[in-house]
């Protein structure tokens, strides 16, 4: 990544980093762990999924005072969601600047979604460490604020979609069952059931057990005639 590249980025979000390692951290992907310097984004994703959840909350608060809680958390959870975070990744651009291995590359690392999403929130958590959480919210308001409605429209959340469909017919909550996990740290395989009482299982692959999940969930409600398009 060049340095009038991340220059680029900095100026998109308005906010230069006292502390350049930190924004090379959060652009370093965990399959170059073993050979970076400045190490990888695992630390700050962890964060930076925390910011994003708290400036997410903040923001549908202010936006939609008459809401209530169980309106709002459906927003919040889609909002910030794997593939939400990826497509904010592509609008700051990260997906040119993000450094990963050969293999990784070859794979199609910097289409994926969870690799994206991984890295926006590393972003955002290399912000809040350098700036404070008003760093982390213009970065926010760059792609979130004006898309906050749009974006909670188009991403409805799979699992809590069917855990609603659920419960309202007295089924309880479904469960998810890991039925396989493969692949290197870097690059996990997760295989998944979600069951329901009287259904059928439905199977699914992520590169994660949210993702895994997630699928699995978004499988059930279509074959089920419930979402009758597959997101």
């Amino acid at each position: 990544m060049s340095g009038k590249s991340l220059a680029a980025l900095q100026e998109r979000v308005g906010h230069k980093f006292a502390d350049a390692t930190l924004l090379k951290r959060a652009l370093t992907h965990s399959s170059l762990a073993t050979t970076s310097k400045v190490g990888d984004l695992e630390r700050l994703e962890f964060l930076g999924d925390r910011v994003l959840g708290l400036l997410t909350a903040e923001a549908l608060w202010r936006a939609f005072p008459a809401m209530r809680e169980g309106e709002l958390a459906p927003r919040l959870n889609a909002l910030v969601r794997k593939e939400t975070c990826a497509k904010a990744a592509l609008a700051w651009g990260l997906d040119r600047l993000v450094k990963m291995s050969a293999q990784e590359e070859e794979s199609g690392g910097r289409k994926k979604k969870a690799i994206l999403g991984d890295v926006a929130e590393a972003f955002l958590g290399a912000l809040y460490i350098d700036g404070g959480l008003e760093a982390a919210r213009k970065a926010f308001d760059f792609f979130w604020t004006p898309n906050l409605e749009s974006l909670a429209v188009q991403h409805r959340d799979a699992k809590t979609t069917l855990q609603e469909w659920s419960q309202e017919r007295g089924l309880g909550a479904p469960k998810y069952e890991v039925v396989n996990s493969e692949g290197p740290a870097h690059a996990p395989a997760f295989t998944i059931d979600v069951v329901v009482k009287g259904f059928a299982p439905v199977r699914a692959e992520g590169q994660s057990k949210r993702a895994a999940q997630m699928a699995a969930a978004t499988a059930f409600l279509v074959r089920e005639k419930v979402w009758l398009t597959d997101e």
